[in-house]
């Protein structure tokens, strides 16, 4: 490994950790998302990932942080500081991503959907030309339509929705996926 990425997903579930050489995935971890921990706790958290996968810290040459928590962006940012001594590009809204957002408030599309987008964008449909929808079954069941031209369309959550177990996984009653029509083309 020479120039290595660290990017940061901030969920309300997880907090999931990836070290990226160029664009292959070398390790990556999933945290437990506490929003009371400090950039402290969280260094030494991950100091020990590192140490058990023999990864330096200084191989870190940048560090990229998708948010959708708040009160822990900071707290990370502060700690890539600190323990990789580089400053965090933070994925929030008004920062280039080269992916344009074509939804009513820019705003209020959160980072997480907006890096699966381009990275789903990127993997399998710049390519081709092709557009998609991208389904995210995290702590919300998110569907995301990215047209074939790379822009953020549309969004969808169904957070209201709950799933169980039964022979086979089924929705309950009244959880409905959208569709984004012609848009997508």
């Amino acid at each position: 490994m020479f120039l290595v990425l660290l990017a940061i997903d901030v969920g309300n579930t997880n907090i999931v950790l990836g070290v990226f050489d160029g664009a292959e995935l070398v390790q990556s971890w999933r945290l437990q998302t506490v929003r009371e921990r400090t950039s402290d706790e969280l260094g030494l958290l991950v100091d020990g990932l590192f140490a058990h996968s023999r990864i330096e810290r200084v191989q870190i040459r940048g560090v990229i942080i998708g948010s959708v928590v708040p009160p822990l962006t900071g707290t990370i940012r502060d700690m890539a500081q600190r323990y990789f001594g580089v400053s965090a590009l933070i994925v929030e809204p008004g920062v280039n991503t080269n992916m344009p957002i074509l939804y009513e408030n820019p705003a209020e599309v959160g980072a997480d959907r907006i890096v699966n987008g381009i990275a789903a964008y990127e993997r399998f449909g710049r390519s081709a030309s092709r557009p998609m929808v991208v389904v995210d079954f995290g702590t919300a069941t998110t569907l995301d339509a990215i047209t074939a031209k790379g822009e953020y369309l549309a969004v969808r959550s169904a957070r209201a929705c709950r799933f169980r177990r039964t022979r086979s996984f089924s929705a309950r009653r009244g959880c409905r996926a959208s569709t984004c029509g012609s848009r997508l083309a």
